[in-house]
C-alpha cells in the first residue's frame, strides 16, 4: 500500500476536508432525526439500514505511482493516499458503492493543483510529452463517470488536475452586469466575491457548495431557474480554455450571428477538448422582491397541463417543481394524495405579486389548491420548505443508505409537451420492470418537474430499492448496472434526451451516442483531434479517441 509519509501531508487541497468516499464534508453527520428517518425509508422500501463501517484510508490498497511529476511542478502535486482516493472517482451512486466495497479499479497516479493559468499549460505540456491522461477536476461531484480514471490502457499514468486554486473573481463590468470569473470557484467562493458588489450569478445547482463555475460550463449544468436561464449555457458571455494545441479565447459580446458560436463547443465538452481556466459570466443585481407558494392537485395529469399553461405563458417563474404524489412521500413535504406544485418569483426591479397572482389563475383553471395564507413575499412557505431542505440534504442520506445495500438514485431528461404523459407512465413503468429483473424486488419511483420550457418540461426520477440482503453492496452495485443501462435504453425510445443537466461522462454514452447523428459524433471527434491530438484529456467521457476507454460498468466486466 502507498501511504502518505511523515513528510507528505494528507492532502495539497487548501479547502476543508471532504468525504473521500461519499458526499460532502468529512465531518458532516446526519442528524438522530434524519437517520431515524432514513432507517423507516428503510423498512418501507423492504429492506434495513444497518451500522456499516464507513471507508476509511487503511482499507485501500494503492500501487504505487507509474509516473513522477517534473521537478519544476512538483511542489504543486500530491501522491497522498488521500488525495489519489478522493480524485479516482465521482460521487454517483456507483461510485460511492466502489468506495463502500474498498475497491477502485482505476487509482490517478498523480493529482496536481495548479497555482494559475500557466501552471495549467505547463502540467499539460508535460503531460502531452510524457503520454499521461489527464483528469480535469473542478469539485469531484460528478454523478456520471465524468471524473474516473478509467481511461484504459493506452497512457503511461493518470493525472487529476485539480482547479481549487483558480477561484477568484478577477474583473466587474458593472455597466454590462458581467464579472470575470476563475473557473475553480466554488459556488459558495464565487457568490460571497459578487455579493461585495451586490451581484449574484443566480446559478444554485444541487450540488453547489460543492462544484465549480469551469464544472458547470463543461457539464452544461443546470442551475436555480426553473424557466428562461435554466443552464449556464445562458450566463456565459465568454471563456478562456487551455487545450494541449493552444489557448482559446472567445470574445466578450451580448450576441452574435457570426457563424457558429466558439463557446457552444466548450459548453458540455466534459473536459475533453481543453480545460476552462475563466470565463465572463452575466451576472445579476440581487433580487429583492419575492414571492412564493404551493399549490396542491389532487390529479396529476391535471397539475403537468397546469404547469404546461405557466410555461407557455411569459410569466416566467423563478421556480416551478412539480412534485408527483410519491415524490412529497420521498422528500417528506406531502401525504402522498397529491401532487405539489412549488411556485416562486422574485425580481430586483420590481414587485412579483402581479405575475403571481396570473399563474394563481392559471392553477385554478386546472384544479389546483393552496392556503392564502402559505403565500409569502419574504420566504417559501411550509411545504416548499421542506422539499428544499430534503432536495439538499439527500445526497448526505444516500451515502449510508449505499453501505447499506440499498439502491438510490435519480436520472433526469427533457422531452416534449405532446410526449410527456405517456413518456411518464412508460419509463415509472419501465424503470419497475427493469429493478424487478435485476433483483426480483419492487422498486419506489417517483418524479418531479425540475425545468420548463415552452415546449416540454425536465422529468427527473427518483428510484429506491433494496439491492440484495442488507449490507450486500456488490450484488446492489452488479443490479444498478444493469439497471441504468436499460434506463438509457428506455428514455430514448420514448422520446427523451440522455441528459438534461446531469452531462454524458462514461454513464450516459450508450443513450447520447443513440441520440446524437453519427455525422455529428464524427465531427466532434475531428475537433478532438485538433484540440488534443494525443487524445491525453478525459479518455473514455463523452467520446472516445483512442477507443480503448471503458464506458458504464466497465469495470465490472
Amino acid at each position: 500500500m502507498t501511504a502518505t509519509t511523515p513528510h507528505e501531508p494528507l492532502t495539497l487541497s487548501r479547502r476543508p476536508l471532504r468525504r473521500f468516499w461519499g458526499w460532502g464534508l468529512a465531518d458532516a453527520q446526519l442528524s438522530a432525526a434524519e437517520y431515524e428517518r432514513l432507517k423507516q425509508m428503510a423498512g418501507h422500501l423492504g429492506g434495513a439500514l444497518i451500522d456499516a463501517r464507513e471507508p476509511s484510508l487503511g482499507d485501500f490498497s494503492l500501487r504505487a505511482p507509474r509516473v513522477k511529476p517534473p521537478q519544476a511542478l512538483a511542489a504543486m502535486c500530491s501522491t497522498s493516499t488521500y488525495d489519489r482516493l478522493n480524485h479516482s472517482l465521482g460521487k454517483s451512486y456507483a461510485d460511492c458503492a466502489r468506495m463502500w466495497l474498498r475497491q477502485v479499479p482505476d487509482i490517478v497516479d498523480l493529482v496536481a493543483f495548479p497555482d494559475d493559468e500557466q501552471a495549467v499549460v505547463d502540467w499539460l505540456d508535460w503531460a502531452n510529452s510524457a503520454n499521461v491522461a489527464v483528469i480535469p477536476y473542478g469539485g469531484g461531484s460528478s454523478v456520471c463517470g465524468g471524473v474516473e480514471a478509467a481511461v484504459g490502457s493506452g497512457y503511461a499514468g493518470t493525472l487529476s488536475l485539480d482547479m481549487e486554486r483558480l477561484n477568484r473573481v478577477l474583473e466587474f463590468d458593472r455597466a454590462s452586469r458581467a464579472a470575470r470569473i476563475q473557473a475553480g470557484a466554488l459556488g459558495p467562493e464565487l457568490e460571497s466575491q459578487l455579493k461585495v458588489h451586490d451581484l449574484t450569478l443566480r446559478f444554485f445547482p444541487q450540488s453547489f457548495e460543492f462544484s465549480t463555475l469551469g464544472g458547470w460550463i463543461v457539464t452544461r449544468a443546470g442551475g436555480h431557474y426553473a424557466t428562461v436561464m435554466t443552464h449556464i449555457d445562458d450566463l456565459v458571455e465568454s471563456t478562456r480554455t487551455v487545450t494541449p494545441s493552444g489557448v482559446l479565447q472567445t470574445r466578450r459580446l451580448p450576441a452574435s450571428g457570426a457563424g457558429p458560436a466558439p463557446d457552444r463547443m466548450i459548453l458540455g465538452s466534459e473536459g475533453t477538448l481543453g480545460i476552462v481556466t475563466e470565463a465572463w459570466m452575466r451576472v445579476q443585481d440581487r433580487p429583492r422582491y419575492r414571492a412564493s407558494i404551493s399549490v396542491r392537485f389532487s390529479d396529476y395529469a391535471q397539475a403537468t397541463e397546469a404547469v404546461r399553461a405557466i410555461s407557455q405563458s411569459g410569466l416566467y417563474p423563478t421556480n416551478c417543481r412539480l412534485l408527483d404524489a410519491a415524490e412529497t412521500v420521498f422528500s417528506g413535504s406531502g401525504d402522498g394524495c397529491h401532487a405539489i406544485l412549488v411556485l416562486a418569483f422574485e425580481s430586483a426591479d420590481h414587485p412579483v405579486e402581479a405575475w403571481m397572482d396570473r399563474a394563481l389563475e392559471l392553477v385554478r383553471d386546472f384544479g389546483g389548491e393552496y392556503d392564502h395564507h402559505g403565500r409569502t413575499e419574504k420566504a417559501s412557505d411550509d411545504t416548499a420548505s421542506a422539499w428544499r431542505e430534503a432536495f439538499l440534504r439527500m445526497p448526505y442520506w444516500r451515502d449510508p443508505a449505499v453501505g447499506s445495500g440499498l439502491i438510490m438514485d435519480t436520472f433526469e431528461t427533457a422531452v416534449t409537451w405532446d410526449k410527456f404523459p405517456s413518456f411518464y407512465e412508460s419509463v415509472r413503468k419501465g424503470v419497475i420492470d427493469l429493478a424487478k429483473r435485476a433483483t426480483g424486488r419492487d422498486a419506489f419511483v417517483s418524479c418531479r418537474l425540475t425545468h420548463v420550457y415552452p415546449d416540454g418540461p425536465a422529468p427527473y426520477f427518483t428510484f429506491a430499492l433494496p439491492g440484495g440482503e442488507p449490507g450486500d453492496v456488490a450484488s446492489a452495485l452488479a443490479a444498478w448496472c444493469d439497471i441504468k443501462r436499460g434506463i438509457n435504453e428506455l428514455i430514448i425510445a420514448h422520446g427523451g434526451t440522455s441528459t438534461h443537466h446531469h452531462a454524458v461522462g462514461r454513464d450516459h454514452r450508450s443513450a447520447y451516442e443513440a441520440e446524437v447523428p453519427p455525422l455529428y459524433r464524427e465531427l466532434l471527434l475531428a475537433t478532438k483531434k485538433v484540440a488534443d491530438p494525443l487524445g491525453i484529456l478525459n479518455p473514455g467521457v463523452l467520446i472516445n479517441h483512442l477507443g480503448n476507454a471503458p464506458g458504464l460498468c466497465g469495470v465490472l466486466g
